[in-house]
């Protein structure tokens, strides 16, 4: 109190020294307003001194409000390793940044349809600790909704951020202070647009009836279709098993190394592939590799989704840096001959999501973004992909037509694999307003 008292008398004393300045050089005639001056005046050095005095102590107090700003803690809800790897390496980049007592990481079960129960209690859990601010799950399997329905009603302070959800985008939207999505819309008219572009006749959807009861997937299934028609292509639709019922992820992969050949021979080589399921991408790209096909890009597109698996590749020493990762990927897919019939997204879409949805939460807390902004979204997720292309929308409920303000769909451009590779330029492509209510 006592600084601010001298601080507001040496205001006063440097306005009165100024306007007396001003009396003495202006012309004659002119009218200077009189001020009343204090009794005692400052010296100009105590002046000086005073105010960097108050310089260092109002730094000081916003050094020590940052500081307290930045003492809250976010939990990432990922996939295990062998579920989807990409996710969670993603959420170990982002703890490492900030650390393990700011950062706290869980893992859903593997079998979460089968364990719902465990599911939303590892969720839930996280709301325990009463630094929590902020609660990302990716990929917002089944229950996500109910968790989070059940963290608003304890702590509706935590912020609640699905990425890539599993349930409808409507109903997680109505728990979720945000939802992020790959762009489901765009993605099924570009990857046909792309096949077409790289000559390929036909497009083979494989999936199963989990997956395909999921409005994200049965949409794009339809808009796939379209394109397809659009573009004078055949879509073909094949089963596989889905890895989260009694066969397992190892049942799964071996249906697909079995089945891949007399597809190839069924279709020729000039089809193109895409699977909905993380598990069934290594043995898909293998097969591919061998027998011929088109592969554009994956469900969740990295360069290291199924293709380090596929190609033997070890990767140990380029590990979190996605242009060495991908040079290498490039330089064994050429080897095998897939060169200009592979592609992936230039950075991982699961490792950005879980690093770049906390990276956004963080700034949102901080005050440093909004939180439905797709220009902040985006600027947070380049802090973990950068030089990539973005582009994306708010989701457009194909009921109503109404967009959600909550929702947003994204994607990356589309890298293709040759010597030398190349982008399609995907996201400079303007995608026909008819695709995003088709259902």
């Amino acid at each position: 109190m006592k600084k601010k008292i001298i601080s507001v008398l040496l205001a006063c004393t440097m306005a009165a020294s100024l306007t007396a300045c001003a009396a003495a050089q202006a012309p004659a005639g002119a009218t200077i307003e009189s001020v009343e001056e204090p009794e005692e005046t400052a010296e100009p050095e105590a002046a000086e001194s005073e105010a960097a005095d108050e310089a260092k102590t109002e730094e000081a107090a916003g050094e020590e409000t940052a500081a307290a700003g930045d003492d809250f803690h976010i939990g990432i809800v990922t996939g295990s390793v062998s579920q989807s790897e990409d996710d969670r390496r993603g959420a170990e980049a982002f703890q490492e940044k900030y650390g393990e007592d700011k950062v706290t990481l869980a893992i859903y079960p593997d079998n979460f349809t089968e364990e719902l129960e465990t599911t939303i209690q590892t969720i839930v859990n996280l709301s325990d600790d009463p630094d929590m601010k902020a609660i990302i799950v990716n990929q917002a399997i089944p229950g996500t909704t109910e968790a989070f329905r059940q963290i608003k009603e304890r702590r509706p302070d935590i912020l609640c951020i699905a990425g890539e959800s599993h349930e409808d985008l409507p109903e997680i939207g109505s728990a979720a202070d945000l939802v992020v999505n790959n762009d489901f819309v765009a993605r099924g008219y570009l990857m046909i647009r792309t096949a077409h572009e790289l000559g390929c006749d036909t497009f083979v959807h494989i999936s199963f009836p989990r997956h395909l009861s999921y409005e994200t997937m049965s949409r794009r299934v339809a808009i796939m279709k379209a394109a397809c028609e659009e573009f004078g292509m055949k879509f073909e639709m094949e089963t596989a098993p889905d890895p989260t019922t009694d066969v397992g992820v190892p049942g799964a992969q071996a249906y697909i190394l079995e089945h891949v050949p007399e597809w190839v021979e069924k279709y020729g080589t000039n089809s193109a592939y895409f699977c909905t399921n993380d598990a069934h991408t290594e043995p898909l790209l293998k097969m591919l590799l061998e027998c011929g096909g088109y592969f554009i890009e994956a469900d969740l597109p990295s360069p290291l989704m199924g293709y380090p698996g596929a190609l033997g590749l070890d990767l140990t020493q380029e590990a979190g840096d996605f242009e060495k990762i991908l040079a290498k990927v490039e330089s064994a897919v050429v080897e095998k001959g897939g060169a200009g019939r592979f592609g992936t997204w230039a950075y991982s879409y699961g490792y950005t999501v879980s690093a770049g949805l906390a990276e956004h939460a963080r700034n949102v807390i901080l005050g440093q973004s909004d939180l439905t902004d797709i220009d902040d979204i985006s600027k947070a997720y380049g802090v973990f992909s950068p030089g990539a292309e973005w582009n994306g929308s708010k989701y457009t409920n194909a009921d109503t037509g109404v967009k959600a303000d909550n929702t947003i769909l994204i994607y990356q451009d589309t890298y293709i694999m040759g010597d030398p590779g190349h982008y399609m330029g995907a996201t400079k492509v303007e995608v026909p307003e008819k695709y995003f209510t088709i259902k």
